[in-house]
């Protein structure tokens, strides 16, 4: 509740966790996430950009990252060259505010995962299955409310503070 500080009992017990995978649509704010794995690796990512590029057949993918070693492993290069139509876009380092589907995993993890009480794995997965379903019934594209060139300065800000 508001004003009321977050609390855990002595005897909290975390039953697991997965790795979601998520592709948000810009146009439509759907996002499709068929996609919770026990890892985070090169060959999950793979599994993931296929059901991307088969949902979306015959058009050209736009994939946006962040810089995760994953999404820039071998097999994912091999993949790619294999895929000419899937183009996967990096964001700068310490920029994943630029990748829209970010902001849906701050509300995911708000609405429905922080605070949660899941007896396992299967518990949280389907609980991640529900949100998104309920999700994409109400979905709306996001609107950026800055203009390109005050984003782009955010990007090129230099830091000022020194370590030495």
């Amino acid at each position: 509740m508001p004003g009321v500080p977050e609390r855990q009992t002595h005897d909290y017990k975390r039953n697991g966790t997965t790795t979601l995978f998520a592709a948000l649509e810009v146009a439509t704010g759907k996002v499709s996430a068929d996609a919770c794995y026990q890892r985070h690796t090169n060959a999950e990512f793979l599994k993931f950009l296929k059901l991307v590029a088969k949902a979306h057949p015959r058009v050209k993918l736009h994939v946006i990252v962040d810089n995760y070693a994953t999404h820039n492993h071998p097999n994912v290069k091999a993949w790619l060259a294999r895929n000419p139509r899937v183009t996967l876009h990096f964001t700068p380092t310490s920029c994943s505010w630029l990748n829209m589907v970010e902001i849906f995993f701050g509300i995911i993890t708000r609405q429905a995962i922080r605070r949660g009480t899941f007896h396992s794995v299967k518990d949280l997965r389907d609980a991640i299955r529900r949100f998104i379903d309920a999700y994409n019934d109400r979905c709306e594209p996001f609107t950026w409310t800055k203009t390109a060139d005050e984003l782009l300065t955010k990007i090129k800000r230099q830091t000022t503070s020194s370590t030495r």
